[in-house]
Order: C-alpha cells, then structure tokens, then sequence
C-alpha cells in the first residue's frame, strides 16, 4: 500500500517549488514520481496532428517529480504529515503520525 495516492492533498517540501500545495492527479510507484496540480510546469511545444481537437502551440502543463520531495497533508489538522498504517476490522488503512486521524 502506497503512502501517497490519487486525490490526496500534499505539500512539496523540496526543490523549485517548496511550499507549494496541490492535488496528486498521478502517481507512478515503479519509478517513484508523482502528478500535482500546479507544480512543476513544465512548458511542452506541440505541433497540429491530423486530429481537429488537439491543441497547438506552447502548452504549459505539469511535469511529474519525485515521490520524496512531497508530503501528505492530513485533512483534520491540516499540516503535512508522515503516514503510519492501522488494522481496522481487517482492513488496512493510513493515519496521521501528528494527530492520529484516519485519511481515508
């Protein structure tokens, strides 16, 4: 079970953007990146295909970074947090190693 996950709000801790907050929209666990909005724009020049909708020109989008330059941010108490793992009923879930909520 990965620490960080699609949907979840994390803070960036290292690099260009520190600080930044932002929504994961991908995560790659085998090569350990991760997709968040707003961080790491990238700018990609894309040229017409014989597709009609396709956008062309500088597109300006996000760009993936390292799963270690970010940290989850608990939902209840609101500040970025490592992840510990519980059994629940047989179920395994995340908690906050700061206030001791669940983030799922």
């Amino acid at each position: 079970m990965n620490n960080i996950r699609k949907g979840d709000m994390v803070k960036v801790i290292a690099g260009n953007d520190r600080g930044k907050r932002g929504e994961v929209h991908s995560v790659d666990p085998k090569n350990g990146r991760v997709v968040v909005a707003g961080v790491n724009l990238v700018k990609k020049h894309q040229k017409r295909t014989g597709d009609v909708r396709t956008q062309a020109g500088i597109i300006e989008r996000e760009g993936p970074i390292d799963l270690s330059q970010v940290m989850i941010v608990c939902k209840s108490c609101g500040k970025p947090t490592r992840v510990g793992f519980t059994f629940e009923g047989g179920k395994k879930s995340r908690k906050c190693k700061k206030c001791g909520q669940f983030i799922d």
